[in-house]
């Protein structure tokens, strides 16, 4: 059944000009600091020791990190883990030195604090071939997940929502990557995850947005594709805020309650939800609109018999 278009509320699509804009010019900034200045591997990816340490009592992190510089590792990542009874040392690789002399420097450095009894727990490490690998495949997983996708939303919908959604989720991953690299937070597996995480719950948002644009399509009478886009995000924009707002309620909560283990991870999935949910309006909707969508393009084919059945 047709029904009408209605126009009031928010002209998303009258303002992506100033949005398209905006994300050009993160864009470049992103990919400038990108391949100028490249990102920070984490251990996971550039190898190294990782080194967890037990005490009797809850411990300061500034005295082991000043006594670990002076001793020559002043890129060591010193963090509690766990409890503050518990820290967790990450090491790049020292020239001449094996990763069982790193951590037996590391006891000897954390001993001399004196502020409790300490323990080893664990060593682990990571060789650079290994790195290596995870990065390869890192960047592999992520080209595959935005090729399955393009071929799931060219399936489902229309090839040219396939690509305005694969542009979407590309701005996403390039700003965020940009984020981590033009302020230097180091980028490691738990960051690679949250990518991951951020193309799906991205691409969740924008199939819901586009699922309401092809309805809309295919029922309202008359009105432009500018203005049934702007009714279809309109329709469905109080439940993006919701389900974003929500979702970064809990990612706040883990960014500052859960510890610096998975600090990375909750900035960049923060960081990943707002700019996602900006992207499935202002982004995924204008390219489909730039590259010329209309409604013959998703009108449902007649079935045979239906012009038969019509006639008197």
């Amino acid at each position: 059944m047709k029904k009408k278009l209605t126009t009031s509320g928010i002209d998303f699509l009258g303002k992506r000009k100033l949005a398209l804009s905006i994300s050009g010019i993160l864009l470049v900034i992103s990919l400038v600091s990108l391949i100028g200045k490249g990102l920070v591997f984490g251990i996971d990816f550039t190898g190294g020791t990782l080194v967890e340490v037990g005490f009797e009592q809850p411990v300061e992190l500034a005295p082991i990190r000043k006594g670990l510089a002076s001793a020559g590792f002043s890129d060591a990542t010193i963090q509690h883990f766990g409890t503050s009874k518990d820290i967790l040392v990450r090491l790049v690789p020292k020239e001449g030195m094996n990763h069982a002399e790193v951590s037996t420097e590391v006891m000897e450095v954390v001993s001399q604090q004196g502020q409790s009894t300490a323990t080893l727990r664990r060593v682990e490490f990571v060789g650079p071939q290994i790195g290596d690998e995870l990065a390869e495949d890192g960047g592999l997983a992520l080209l595959y997940a935005l090729l399955g996708i393009l071929i799931y939303v060219a399936w489902r919908f229309e090839y040219r929502f396939a690509l305005g959604s694969v542009t979407a989720l590309g701005h996403d991953v390039i700003l965020t990557l940009g984020l981590f690299s033009l302020f230097g937070f180091e980028f490691d597996l738990t960051v690679l995850a949250a990518l991951l995480a951020v193309i799906g719950y991205s691409l969740n948002d924008t199939i819901v947005v586009f699922d309401r644009i092809r309805e809309n399509f295919r029922k309202i009478r008359k009105g432009s594709p500018v203005e049934i886009m702007n009714a279809s995000l309109n329709q469905t924009i109080s439940r993006t805020l919701v389900t974003s707002l929500t979702t970064l309620l809990v990612l706040v909560a883990l960014f500052f309650l859960g510890g610096e283990i998975i600090h990375n991870f909750a900035l960049a999935l923060m960081f990943g939800v707002v700019i996602g949910t900006y992207s499935s309006i202002f982004i995924a909707s204008p390219v489909v609109l730039i590259m010329g969508v209309s409604k013959a393009d998703l009108m449902l084919p007649e079935k045979e018999g239906e012009l038969m059945d019509d006639r008197p």
